[in-house]
């Protein structure tokens, strides 16, 4: 992958935008989204990360997301959204994983100027302790649902995967009380940032432990990445199956899924490696139970339950039960929240 600044790789999602998405029907804008959105243009795009693009379409039912692919050097992400879920300014405000993208100007296209007219009332209002504090309500609500309604029939796979991205938006509502973006992969690097500069970095040792990785050396972890990179290059060969996650688990994603992961570790960050690494290799075996021959399954699940077994999880009841520990922080981490925002010099219209 040919290293872009962050302003190449941006001109190039654009050309991609007018040269295709534009052209289907139901086409009602894009935006940029996630960690880049605010990034100054010159600014280099790291190896591990790319250009997220969120495609607005009219169906009610959007496709299915398109995903990460290379287009001129630029690794691409594109997600769909139905036109319905950006109707008003105040849904988008109290969502939590859409407001973010709205706070400055990240459109791309907008044919019939709605995007243009939401993004500057969102903006106004975005750092409102009353919408503040609206969205940090929504990634709670979700760590609950998701926690409370893990189906215990479903494959390893989906229970972990069920367990962990609920257990891990934990640091989703730390990163939107302090007005930060709620990024995905590193999302355990940026609360730590957080909660060091707001002086709780006991909070951080604790949601270390809801993980379950607080105890792993960064010699183990970089165990877990090796063997997970075998599993990902046998996953990305034998692929066939669309899943929303598809082209997360790709020769040009590799970068991000085990170069970003090793990074982290030799950068002195192998706790916040692990949450990507069990969620990649959950999708793996996602892929490979779809695609995979049962020989392949059975050669590589060791190494998978090798690492859960290092979070502590060794069966279901024993999953369900550290699901009920998360839930049961939750007034902790709500309390931690609060006085955050109640400090954030960024937050206006506070309430007390």
């Amino acid at each position: 992958m040919i290293h872009l600044k962050v302003g190449a790789a941006r001109k190039a999602a654009i050309e991609w935008v007018d040269q295709y998405a534009s052209q289907d029907k139901g086409f009602r804008g894009a935006y940029f989204s996630g960690s880049t959105v605010g990034q100054p243009e010159d600014e280099e795009l790291s190896a591990s990360s790319d250009i997220d693009v969120v495609i607005v379409t009219e169906a009610d039912a959007p496709p299915i997301k398109l995903g990460k692919f290379d287009y001129k050097g630029a690794l691409v992400e594109v997600t769909y959204l139905s036109w319905k879920q950006l109707e008003s300014p105040e849904e988008v405000l109290t969502s939590y994983h859409l407001a973010g993208s709205f706070r400055m100007d990240s459109i791309i296209s907008d044919p019939t100027g709605h995007l243009r007219k939401l993004q500057i009332q969102v903006s106004q209002h975005f750092a409102e302790w009353a919408w503040v504090h609206r969205r940090c309500g929504n990634a709670r609500e979700r760590i609950e649902i998701g926690l409370k309604t893990i189906d215990t029939s479903a494959p390893l796979f989906d229970r972990i995967t069920s367990w962990l991205f609920p257990t891990g938006v934990t640091t989703h509502v730390l990163l939107v009380a302090a007005l930060r973006n709620p990024t995905v992969r590193l999302r355990y690097l940026a609360a730590r940032e957080v909660l060091i500069s707001y002086g709780h970095m006991d909070i951080y040792q604790e949601l270390l432990e809801l993980l379950g990785c607080h105890l792993m050396t960064p010699r183990r972890v970089d165990y877990h990445v090796r063997q997970l990179a075998r599993t990902f290059d046998v996953a990305a060969k034998v692929a066939k199956t669309p899943f929303f996650f598809s082209t997360d688990i790709t020769t040009s994603a590799r970068p991000i899924a085990i170069d970003g992961s090793l990074k982290l570790i030799q950068t002195g960050f192998h706790h916040e490696a692990v949450f990507w690494i069990v969620a990649t290799f959950a999708r793996c075996h996602k892929i490979l139970a779809a695609d995979g021959s049962p020989e392949l399954q059975h050669e590589l699940l060791p190494a998978f339950e090798e690492i859960i077994a290092d979070l502590g999880i060794t069966s279901t009841d024993i999953l369900l039960d550290r699901a009920e520990k998360v839930i049961h922080y939750l007034p902790r981490l709500w309390d931690i929240a609060e006085q955050i925002m109640s400090v954030n010099p960024h937050i206006v219209n506070k309430k007390f």
